[in-house]
């Protein structure tokens, strides 16, 4: 009888242990079917990658994991030259033109009788303007109706051209007669004064228009010099 229970009870502890090891088992599979794979948490198992315009990635297979990723890709850029050259005039810049020369429109001339030399006018410029001008060559005169500009003395030209400072003057003498009987001439009264242009060519600006002192005699001979920095030299011609 004893026997029998000895087995008995050694067959129900089987069973429950049966049971238990069972239980176990089922234990063990469900956590692995559980657990993220081995991207990790918070990606999928296979992330999706960023698209050229930043599409979400697709979720992995399994698990709640997500990936996504986003890009762009661009390629352009700004580039341009840009810039201005300023352009030069002829003459690079100081042009054969009124900006640089002494004009009537920049200077104040007069015209003066003098006692020396004999037969003689003395032609006074005065800078009245903020800049320095340059009193190029020799003035070019007309007295009345003449149809061709006074002789220049080519003795008198000087070496380098004058450059004449604001309220700072220049001057030429013009020998109003040759010698005595080598031409005839008569009185003139209006004197017209043009401004020479940097090349020699034709004048630039406006004109200095002079009333002459009374009994001024001019005759075919007369001649003018080139400007020159004082009344002194001027008269040496």
């Amino acid at each position: 009888m004893r026997t029998i229970r000895s087995r008995t009870a050694a067959a129900a502890v089987a069973v429950v242990l049966a049971g238990l090891s069972l239980t176990a088992c089922d234990g063990d599979t469900e956590a692995a079917s559980s657990t993220p794979s081995a991207a990790g948490p918070g990606s999928g198992t296979t992330g999706g990658s960023g698209g050229e315009n930043g599409t979400s990635g697709n979720s992995g297979a399994s698990g709640k994991g997500e990936g996504s990723g986003s890009g762009q890709g661009s390629s352009g850029g700004k580039g341009g030259s840009s810039g201005k050259t300023g352009g030069t005039g002829k003459d690079g810049g100081t042009a054969n033109s009124a900006s640089d020369a002494c004009t009537g429109d920049n200077v104040k001339t007069t015209v003066s009788k003098v006692t020396r030399p004999l037969n003689h006018v003395l032609i006074k410029i005065t800078n009245s303007g903020s800049q320095a001008c340059n009193a190029y060559g020799a003035p070019l005169l007309g007295f009345d109706g003449d149809q061709a500009a006074t002789r220049i003395n080519e003795d008198s030209k000087p070496q380098s051209v004058l450059s004449v400072a604001p309220g700072s003057s220049a001057y030429a003498s013009v020998a109003l007669t040759g010698e005595p009987g080598e031409s005839t001439g008569g009185t003139v009264k209006q004197l017209t004064v043009h401004f020479a242009s940097r090349s020699g060519s034709g004048s630039v600006g406006s004109p200095a228009k002079l009333a002459l002192p009374a009994g001024t005699h001019k005759d075919d001979n007369a001649s003018v010099t080139y400007w020159q920095s004082s009344a002194s030299d001027a008269l040496t011609y």
